[in-house]
């Protein structure tokens, strides 16, 4: 696993007004253009990427093609409408 640098900025991505501790997606930008990832409950647990990779990935989303995932039903299939 990389070493994650310390005194990362990490942003929470939590629905507006939201409190608590989630869980929620925490994301850092770090040097050499390094994108790290964790969730709140699992801190340890970092996921890194290249800022080319998650632009891609943000990019993904802002043009809907991971939208069908907000549709499972937390089995894997989506659920019915």
């Amino acid at each position: 696993m990389a070493d994650i640098p310390s005194g990362l900025t990490w942003i929470r991505a939590a629905p507006e007004g939201e409190e608590g501790p989630g869980p929620w997606i925490e994301i850092a930008f770090g040097p050499d253009e390094l994108v790290h990832l964790r969730e709140t409950g699992d801190p340890e647990n970092v996921v890194t990427t290249t800022m080319t990779k998650w632009d891609a990935f943000t990019k993904g989303v802002l043009a809907g093609e991971f939208d069908h995932f907000a549709e499972l039903d937390g089995e894997g299939t989506v659920a019915p409408a």
